[in-house]
């Protein structure tokens, strides 16, 4: 197991491991939040065989006031630069994301050979009332209450800010606003676990995925009846954790 290096002793600390098999998995997390509420899944894709990158996201794992200052290009390009040294060694990379994660997967498949793509409660929209406004709130108001753990399993803990810059979420839609213009571009597979019960990202961000993927790519929706928005620390874990490993393997097989 190689350990990265820019890692620390904190619940945050990114995570990387070289596997055998000749493929590789960026992991990327959401909003807030960070490796800890997605180390589970990078773990189960690790003793898989799998390369796993799951790193820390500029403006994460400190301060939401860190995260208030960041512009999501730089969030972006962390996640691009991620994958480029992926695919410098890896002929084959795939993007697994949660929420906010899911939004980056997205974007880098439309620019990117990535060979798939899995998706938990990926966010392309915002179900406050009050996120068309973020531009001039920002200046108003500087953070709300956080999103933490929405979770339905007790115990778990993702880690994330307990407040939420309102700065950060003024970008964040525009990171949404770009990956919506690019979903036609998609010709990657796409694996999604889509939670019944989510109190973060709305109905309407599964509806906007369907409609802009191209009828010619390959959709697979999962609905999780007992989990919330961090399903992979909830519930149904394991079987996201299982049913992404054997998605991959299909396309691996599919697609020699």
């Amino acid at each position: 197991m190689s350990v990265d290096p820019e890692a620390d002793a904190g619940p945050n600390a990114p995570f990387h491991q070289r596997g055998s098999n000749g493929a590789a998995v960026l992991i990327l997390h959401g909003f807030t939040a960070g490796p800890a509420g997605l180390l589970p899944w990078a773990r189960s894709l690790a003793d898989a065989g799998y390369t796993v990158d799951l790193p820390l996201l500029p403006g994460h794992g400190t301060s939401w006031q860190e995260l208030s200052g960041m512009k999501y290009t730089e969030i972006l390009a962390a996640a691009q630069q991620r994958y480029a040294a992926l695919a410098a060694t890896h002929r084959r990379v795939f993007v697994a994301g949660l929420s906010m994660g899911g939004a980056l997967a997205l974007n880098l498949a439309a620019t990117h050979q990535v060979a798939g793509l899995a998706l938990v409660n990926p966010g392309l929209s915002i179900a406050s009332p009050l996120a068309p406004f973020t531009g001039v709130l920002r200046h108003l108001l500087p953070s709300v209450p956080g999103i933490a753990n929405d979770m339905a399993k007790p115990g778990g803990d993702e880690h994330a800010y307990a407040r939420t810059p309102v700065a950060g979420v003024h970008q964040l839609r525009k990171l949404f606003a770009e990956t919506i213009t690019l979903l036609p571009r998609i010709t990657a597979p796409v694996l999604v676990f889509r939670s019944d019960t989510d109190h973060v990202v709305p109905e309407s961000s599964m509806r906007t995925l369907r409609r802009g993927l191209s009828e010619h790519v390959h959709l697979e929706v999962n609905r999780l009846t007992r989990s919330y928005h961090v399903a992979t620390l909830d519930y149904e874990a394991e079987s996201i954790f299982a049913r992404t490993i054997s998605f991959f393997q299909e396309v691996q097989q599919q697609r020699p």
